[in-house]
């Protein structure tokens, strides 16, 4: 008999969880340390893990150095698409307000914190660290991005001497990933306890605004597709119906998996296969699980806003900006790590001070919104390829 995943155990506490608060809100309330301490670890993980994958993503960088012209193009394209799926997200989420109506509330600790600062000149200065330790322990997750940048071309720059120091980073990178699976390993109990107290100190309404959130979110997954997705396609005369025929596979099998990876081989195949030229395949897509992440992205603006609007944190629109900015220099370099939105979405929420207890409540039905980023994540790849193969002159043939 097969074992359940984790995904099915993290279903089952959730529904354990509701279950206790609703029968029992004030035994439910009780489990508040447990849900504390799940969280706690999660928060354990950004620091280090943003700091080793973006360093050695950085100074390991070479072949895009090599590969010149085609990697600066596929950068450029990259940076474009996610930053359409960020604002379509914060669109979509600002026009619907799922979180409206819940009551998330941050801790006392969460809530003694300093509120992040919203002049332009106060936002620029408080970029960059003076100290990286400093911003790791404050949990400031820009200026963790911006100094790990800032190390990571200063060892490409030098080369050979930088090595051991690359080479740590991506030994770190591969501990925090697997120090990542261990607590994941906990993630049943702690959904289940931050179900438990959510529902059983705000009540069952609590789930409707879920259920909102992700409906707002496959009807922005797919508006992205058809409008994002669908004038890329026209504008550069991509046969889209050989395009259908060779990304439908991959990905079916990244929404039915919601893992990237299990669609990398057939992506590869299939989108050489479709006529572009494999050393535009070859790098063009595994970049892209680090810099491409269209579907992650759009999530990401959504769930941090939901969360805001859940605790009744008004946002302003030069904080949503800023908010926007640090998803997209987070979002990059971790595509490999295990529930990898989560601690993304877990760094955003402390740098704004807005309620852990939202991280783990979208823990939940994480496994349905994975479905959909995941996917589309893969389907955005695909297209990246046949983009930058017409970019570069090669005719797809529409037989």
């Amino acid at each position: 008999m097969k074992r359940p995943s984790l995904t099915t155990w993290i279903f089952l506490g959730m529904a354990a969880g509701i279950a206790l608060g609703v029968a029992a809100p004030e035994a439910a309330k009780e489990l508040q340390p447990v849900s504390a301490i799940f969280l706690r670890l999660i928060k354990s993980i950004i620091a280090p893990l943003l700091f080793g994958t973006l360093v050695y993503g950085i100074a390991g960088a070479g072949n895009i150095r090599q590969m010149g012209r085609i990697g600066v193009k596929a950068i450029l394209y990259f940076e474009i698409v996610t930053t359409v799926a960020l604002f379509l997200g914060l669109g979509a989420v600002n026009l619907v307000k799922p979180g409206q109506g819940m009551t998330l509330r941050p801790s006392a600790a969460e809530a003694a914190l300093p509120k992040a600062q919203t002049s332009l000149g106060a936002v620029l200065e408080h970029t960059f660290p003076t100290s990286v330790i400093d911003a790791m322990a404050r949990g400031d997750v820009l200026q963790i991005v911006v100094f790990s940048f800032l190390f990571g071309t200063a060892c490409a720059a030098i080369g050979e001497r930088a090595r051991p120091v690359v080479a740590f980073c991506e030994s770190l990178a591969e501990v925090m990933f697997r120090y990542t699976g261990y607590v994941m390993y906990l993630a049943p109990v702690g959904v289940g306890a931050a179900m438990a107290v959510t529902v059983g100190s705000k009540g069952f309404s609590v789930l409707y605004g879920l259920g909102k959130l992700i409906a707002t979110m496959y009807a922005a997954q797919a508006l992205f597709v058809a409008l994002v997705f669908g004038s890329i396609v026209i504008l550069l005369a991509i046969p889209l119906r050989r395009f259908y025929q060779a990304a439908r596979e991959p990905f079916l099998i990244a929404f039915s998996t919601a893992s990237s990876e299990a669609a990398l081989p057939r992506a590869l195949e299939n989108m050489e296969r479709f006529g572009v030229p494999k050393h535009i395949v070859a790098f063009v897509i595994p970049t892209g699980y680090s810099f491409n992440l269209d579907g992650t992205t759009l999530y990401l603006s959504l769930a941090s806003v939901f969360v805001a609007q859940a605790a009744g944190v008004p946002l302003t629109l030069s904080q949503q900006l800023l908010m926007m900015l640090t998803l997209m220099l987070t979002s990059k370099g971790v595509a490999g790590v295990p529930r990898a939105a989560l601690v993304i979405l877990a760094g955003t929420l402390s740098s704004f001070h807005l309620p852990m207890e939202g991280a783990a409540v979208l823990l939940g039905i994480d496994a349905l919104m994975d479905m959909a980023r995941t996917s589309v994540n893969v389907l955005g790849n695909c297209l990246a390829t046949a983009v930058i193969a017409r970019w570069e002159g090669v005719e797809l043939e529409t037989r």
